[in-house]
């Protein structure tokens, strides 16, 4: 390739806000694989936010974009892919495998879609020094022909309309809204963009923990909610503490541990087989690699609010979650699914079709 800005690119990142700032070009933000796509003539490459080639994950992909770029460009967007309407991350996930076969079955079956929200270079000429308004108009324009599966973000200057759409997307399983200042140049790696992401809390069971990779306290704590059938299922984990807290949470959870996981409601976990019927800790992962899953085990006893922005497929937090207080006055059997929101709003085709 011979482009004005060649791989590889770190994608300009946003830090979190409490509220949309004004006067500023917003976005919905996609749950997605970010990627930066390069298309010089008959080549294209798609890159990672860590510089990675994502290419051969999503070969349907390469050749939408060959059909709906311009000759040469490179382009800031999102991989996603679709279903019933929303958006599947789990779906994604599963694109990462290191069997062809598998990928081009993947590919078939579940498509992937590229939505671009900014341009980066555009013929021989750079646009990391241009103003973000002027990129906006330079991006829709290049892109007025394209057509499924490449779309470009909608977007507006209009914060009452972004409002609006904070609330209304979620449905279609967009995280929040993403603020850029409109004469913000493109910086890779920073934090110079705004995100304003959905939070609701949740009465969760605490389960097991995992010990610190620096000793022998808390790295993390495993959640569960109930099913319908009254199965403890593993939804998530809360990893933001202090080191101080992290031993304090040792100490305050030494009266509920377990010798072994026997007669745990995830004493199964260490059998690969028994993952495919239940939702438990220590999954095999193409992304944990190696990494030691194993956990201590404790009674299913006490409850803890938590903060979380959404659910995956509403069976487990999406991201990590944020502590929020001890429910001593909760019964772990009341911590069920049915006390989490099930967002509505309209379908991702309609929102790209805005």
């Amino acid at each position: 390739m011979d482009l004005p800005v060649l791989p590889p690119v770190r994608p300009m990142l946003a830090k979190s806000v409490k509220k949309i700032p004004p006067d500023m070009q917003y976005e919905g933000k996609w749950d997605g694989f970010r990627a930066i796509v390069f298309r010089d003539g008959p080549e294209v490459e798609l890159t990672s936010r860590t510089g990675k080639s994502l290419t051969r994950y999503f070969p349907e992909l390469a050749d939408a974009l060959l059909g709906n770029l311009p000759q040469r460009c490179v382009l800031d967007g999102e991989i996603v892919i679709t279903r019933d309407g929303r958006l599947d991350f789990d779906a994604l996930t599963e694109r990462i495998h290191p069997a062809a076969s598998r990928v081009k079955l993947l590919a078939g079956q579940t498509p992937a879609s590229f939505i671009a929200f900014d341009l980066l270079a555009l013929g021989d000429a750079s646009l990391m020094a241009t103003g973000q308004a002027v990129r906006r108009e330079r991006l829709t324009a290049s892109l007025a022909d394209a057509g499924p599966p490449v779309h470009v973000a909608p977007a507006t200057t209009d914060a009452a309309l972004a409002e609006e759409w904070f609330r209304t997307f979620e449905g279609a399983g967009l995280d929040g809204v993403v603020a850029k200042p409109l004469g913000l140049p493109y910086l890779p790696n920073e934090r110079a963009m705004y995100k304003i992401k959905h939070e609701r809390t949740a009465d969760v069971v605490v389960a097991g923990y995992r010990l610190h990779r620096s000793g022998p306290v808390v790295g993390s704590l495993l959640l569960g909610l109930y099913d319908g059938e009254g199965t403890l299922q593993h939804v998530g984990v809360c990893a933001a503490f202090s080191m101080k807290r992290r031993a304090e949470l040792v100490t305050e959870l030494e009266s509920l541990r377990m010798e072994s996981a026997e007669g745990h409601p995830w004493a199964a976990w260490a059998q690969e087989a028994a993952h495919e019927t239940a939702r438990l800790p220590g999954a095999p992962s193409r992304w944990s690699g190696k990494r030691d899953l194993s956990w201590i085990p404790l009674r299913p006893e006490r409850v803890l609010e938590v903060a979380y922005d959404h659910m995956e497929n509403g069976a487990r937090f999406r991201h990590t979650t944020q502590w929020r207080r001890w429910r001593p006055d909760r019964d772990p059997r009341s911590c069920t699914y049915e006390q989490l929101d099930e967002p509505a709003g309209p379908g991702l085709a309609d929102i790209l079709g805005a």
